[in-house]
């Protein structure tokens, strides 16, 4: 039997500005389950005939007083702690500069950034990440790249999906390395590079962000760029759709360099997981004792919600209650023109599975949405017969650390013309 971890080896992973960040998160959750309680409270008495506070879901008199107390108290305390924890971070700096990120921190930062992204940068909480480029697993500063001997003109960028980071697109299978990016780079002389951004914020506004730093990339990269190829995985393909199409709208000239786009396990359409999340919302709502209890549903970030449909344009989620009930209402957005666009879907069903088991999906995206299909002819994502395949026996996941998928994305970006044809 595995032996469980001590606590002293999960904190081996967390950094000075960890704990000032945790503070906050455990104010900012004293709060929240406060106002649940005061909800529940109001709804009783509602019932009873009395009145509430001037606030609706408030209490009034000494009661709402002592509500009104403990989120006080909480927002204090998370405060000065806080503040504590902000003094001692320059002494605790020099041993955090020494030690390299970890694949486990990281991973948890990205799942917590995926869940709550859109909040932790709403309250400035160190825990929110910022988006940066990778190289040689090193991030790029602008003002300082890698040395032109280090790298080539033709580059691979890998984007991550929800909950997700750059440090995963290397994983294992059978005690064997899967690297999409390395094998680029070892078969095709590709330079990968890999992405790291904040998944729960709105894909149009990671979108607008990746335009704006491929553009910078592209004025200080150490050689001539002569090419640019980007490999996604799930919501990366959103981020990615989104920030290709801010580009040309701003006349940047990244994009004509972009010569391929692979989508892995891209929810082009939506996934009805984020559906489900949204019916939580509703039933929850659905009677004065539990629609307090709502706003537990309603934790998950703009960048999940945005999931329901596959939103890439701001006009999508500007504007509207992203948590309320309604019908598809995106502004269809084709596959880029002049790009070689192909697509991986993948099913946890075999190839001679019944038709309602291959149509499931992943576990995650449905396959007609990982394909690009919609009831709705106008707005089908059009992948060439030869640019679309299916992985069987597969999960959403396993995408990620197949070299089945890696060989596919290699045979395209070595024969490009082949499935393109469309």
């Amino acid at each position: 039997m595995t032996p469980k971890k001590q606590p002293a080896d999960l904190l081996k992973h967390l950094r000075a500005s960890d704990l000032r960040a945790a503070a906050k998160l455990a104010a900012n959750a004293t709060v929240g389950i406060t106002q649940i309680a005061e909800g529940v409270h109001r709804s009783v008495l509602g019932s009873m005939g009395l009145p509430g506070g001037k606030e609706a879901g408030r209490t009034r008199g000494l009661t709402g007083l002592v509500y009104q107390s403990i989120q006080g108290v909480a927002q204090l305390l998370g405060t000065g702690a806080a503040k504590v924890l902000e003094r001692l971070e320059p002494l605790l700096r020099a041993a955090d500069a020494a030690a390299p990120e970890t694949p486990q921190r990281e991973a948890l930062v990205a799942a917590l950034n995926g869940v709550m992204g859109d909040r932790l940068l709403a309250d400035n909480n160190p825990l929110a990440t910022r988006m940066a480029l990778y190289c040689n697993g090193q991030p790029l500063n602008l003002q300082t790249m890698p040395m032109a001997t280090q790298v080539g003109g033709r580059l691979v960028l890998l984007v991550h999906g929800l909950c997700m980071n750059h440090l995963q697109w290397h994983t294992t299978r059978e005690d064997q390395v899967v690297d999409h990016g390395a094998t680029l780079a070892r078969e095709l002389g590709y330079t990968p590079l890999t992405l790291r951004y904040n998944s729960g914020l709105h894909t149009s506004v990671n979108g607008q962000a990746l335009a704006l730093l491929l553009e910078q990339l592209l004025g200080h990269w150490p050689v001539p760029v002569t090419e640019l190829a980007i490999v996604v995985h799930s919501m990366g393909g959103l981020v990615t759709r989104s920030a290709v199409h801010a580009a040309q709208t701003a006349g940047m000239h990244w994009p004509a360099l972009l010569r391929q786009l692979i989508f892995l396990g891209t929810p082009h359409h939506g996934a009805p997981l984020e559906r489900a999340g949204n019916w939580v919302d509703v039933i929850l709502g659905s009677t004065p004792y539990s629609r307090p209890f709502a706003r537990l549903g309603q934790l998950r970030s703009a960048g999940i919600t945005d999931l329901r449909y596959g939103h890439v344009l701001d006009a999508d989620w500007q504007g509207r209650d992203r948590f309320a009930r309604s019908p598809d209402r995106r502004t269809h957005l084709p596959l880029p023109a002049g790009v070689a666009c192909y697509t991986v879907a993948a099913t946890t069903a075999t190839k001679r599975g019944t038709l309602a088991d291959r149509l499931l999906g992943d576990g995650l995206v449905p396959l007609r949405s990982a394909l690009g299909q919609h009831d709705d002819p106008a707005r089908c994502l059009v992948f060439a017969k030869p640019a679309q395949v299916i992985m069987y026996r597969m999960n959403h996941m396993q995408l990620l650390s197949s070299p089945e998928v890696g060989q596919q994305i290699v045979q395209w970006l070595r024969n490009p013309s082949e499935a393109h044809d469309r």
